[in-house]
């Protein structure tokens, strides 16, 4: 009977030892010869010994345990909700800032803020398509934002309902 490091591997258990090779290059664990030339082994690697033994001097990645987010700190989960709250008066300019400058650092932050960016650039198009009529519709927005804020303050991930997702 064969070993499990027999099996013939596919794409998409090559996929993130590629990723892996990725990272260490970019940490500077691999230089740009050896970066390519364990790309080409990965791919061309037919069983799970053959693709182990790409990454095996590589640390290994800490991978959270499944189920469990990785906790936003106090001061993510803050600037988060900066987010939602500067676009009131800012519209997306404060949003945009914030997710340009803090989101760089935190993953949550960015989304939070992109998320702010995209309601309030949908606002603002159904505010000039309508001739202005649409602004009243920022009234709405106020309560939105506010209700956006609270949920970033907690960890909780919030998605403005029907806007125009223009930032990813």
């Amino acid at each position: 009977m064969n070993s499990s490091g027999d099996l013939r591997v596919s794409d998409a258990e090559r996929e993130p030892v590629i990723q892996r090779l990725q990272g260490a290059y970019a940490e500077g664990r691999l230089d740009e010869d050896e970066f390519d030339m364990r790309v080409q082994l990965a791919i061309t690697a037919k069983t799970r010994n053959e693709l182990g033994a790409v990454t095996r001097d590589l640390a290994p990645v800490p991978v959270p345990p499944p189920g469990k987010p990785v906790s936003e700190t106090g001061e993510d989960r803050m600037l988060a909700a900066a987010a939602h709250a500067v676009a009131v008066p800012t519209l997306f300019v404060g949003p945009l800032v914030l997710m340009l400058v803090s989101g760089k650092r935190s993953e949550y932050v960015r989304r939070q803020a992109a998320e702010a960016v995209n309601f309030q650039l949908t606002l603002l198009l159904l505010t000039i398509v309508t001739f202005g009529i649409g602004g009243v519709v920022y009234a709405v927005a106020w309560v939105l934002s506010a209700v956006a804020a609270v949920f970033a303050l907690t960890g909780q991930t919030f998605r403005y309902p029907w806007i125009l997702r223009l930032v990813k």
